[in-house]
């Protein structure tokens, strides 16, 4: 039979593919089901179809699965935020932990087994940032899954609360001082996100991101932040004029209180600015350092070079048990705080260099630095060719590889095959409970 848009099946739910969707499968052909679980059957409705697999929505959900439960969010499934709020947590993690499986065997082409997943022990209001976008009629909230159409959302159950008294002031500033929010399309209006971070003592750095250099009465928008934010210590406005869905900007002016938030991670205290990288929870980001760490398997004689160090997290916490650290990280501000916290640490065995990490690679390579382990967390894209390759040219004993997307990883991990390098050990951490991602950590040892 050929598949066809608006056509409606019944079929039966195989298994998991990319995002969560449920595989199915119609005549052999492929079927990506949105919102079907494992063994579900369901009468489905063809969205979508290419030339190999087909897109389908549920229509009836036929026979349930013993693992759907009722979602507790009512902005679920409109809001893009959340995946997995219709599944328990015990299903998520194990299709969470089968995904990193697959991409290292299929894309990766290892054999390595994928240890346990470390799943959280809380799956509520764990995020410590939260990036509200803004639509052009000013709506405050999350995107619709797979657009750019913002879901105006009250609260959230993965945000602080604080987080969510910022929208709600942002929202009355908006509408009592008539400020337009962006509009993506045509380049016009002002507001285009609301950007929060919090502390592990409940304190918060605000930031609003607009397509300007000011705001008209800044000073209401500081007193409806400050009532709603008690704990609040600094509020800045950052300019980003640039078309497009990049989220920070490239100026940041301070309009009350500090540009910086101190928090603590693995027993060391960390001053973050606005653009500065930190895991978003902070309680599994320690868990997944302490793998890190333990993949690493230092002696407290090793060099180590952190690529993409962000403001040093894994740096400094790798510091304790290696004679020497190096950090690289191409956001000026961002290595600005991974030098202060260093310092603020008593750190004396770091060293950090600003720069592109394909361009950090290639001078160390260059100047036959020879670490004995080489860390990368790279960004979503994983790394660059060039760098795989420096990285090779180093000739580090040990690779430890930090992912927040597996397939990237999957696919860097071949590369490093062929230039000699063997994955020993991996391991999945649920660092965003109900949403999509899962992040990963993979060892890998030279020949």
């Amino acid at each position: 039979m050929e598949l066809a848009r608006n056509q409606e099946h019944t079929v039966t739910i195989e298994g998991y593919g990319e995002g969560g969707m449920g595989v199915a499968r119609i005549d052999g052909r492929v079927v990506f089901v949105h919102g079907a679980l494992r063994g579900e059957k369901c009468r489905v409705l063809i969205l979508k179809t290419l030339k190999s697999v087909a897109f389908a929505k549920v229509l009836e959900v036929l026979e349930p699965s013993s693992e759907r439960i009722t979602p507790d969010c009512p902005y679920f499934p409109r809001c893009g935020g959340c995946t997995y709020r219709h599944i328990r947590y015990e299903e998520e993690l194990r299709l969470k932990r089968q995904r990193v499986q697959d991409n290292l065997s299929r894309i990766g082409g290892s054999d390595v087994t994928v240890e346990e997943i470390l799943g959280a022990r809380d799956t509520l209001r764990y995020r410590n940032k939260a990036q509200y976008p803004v639509s052009k009629d000013g709506a405050v909230g999350f995107y619709r899954a797979r657009t750019h159409e913002v879901i105006e959302c009250e609260h959230c159950l993965l945000v602080k609360p604080e987080a969510d008294a910022a929208a709600e002031a942002l929202r009355e500033y908006m509408q009592s001082c008539r400020v337009a929010g962006y509009d993506e399309k045509t380049g016009r209006g002002l507001v285009r996100h609301l950007y929060i971070r919090s502390n592990a003592a409940g304190e918060s750095l605000v930031c609003v991101l607009v397509n300007g250099d000011k705001l008209p009465k800044e000073d209401r928008l500081v007193t409806l932040l400050r009532d709603a934010c008690p704990k609040c210590t600094g509020i800045v406005l950052g300019t980003n004029t640039k078309k497009g869905n990049v989220i920070l900007g490239d100026r940041y002016r301070t309009l009350w209180g500090s540009d910086r938030l101190e928090d603590t991670l693995c027993g060391k205290t960390f001053r973050l600015s606005v653009p500065s990288f930190y895991q978003v929870n902070r309680v599994q980001a320690e868990r997944l350092y302490a793998k890190a760490i333990e993949f690493a398997g230092l002696t407290g004689q090793e060099t180590v070079l952190d690529l993409y160090c962000g403001a040093g997290t894994i740096t400094l916490a790798l510091s304790d048990h290696a004679k020497k650290v190096l950090g690289a990280e191409i956001v000026p501000e961002a290595i600005d705080d991974a030098r202060e916290n260093a310092a603020r640490n008593s750190v004396k065995n770091a060293e950090f260099f600003c720069g592109d990490a394909s361009d950090v690679a290639k001078k160390l390579a260059r100047e036959n630095l020879r670490p004995d382990v080489i860390t990368v967390d790279p960004p979503r894209k994983g790394l660059a060719a060039d760098v795989v390759e420096s990285i090779a040219e180093m000739q580090p004993q040990r690779v430890v590889y930090v992912s927040c997307d597996s397939a990237t990883m999957a696919r860097d991990v071949k590369r490093l095959a062929d230039l000699g390098y063997t994955a020993q050990r991996a391991c999945a951490v649920d660092m965003f409970p109900r949403a999509d991602h899962v992040e990963a950590v993979c060892l890998l040892t030279k020949e």
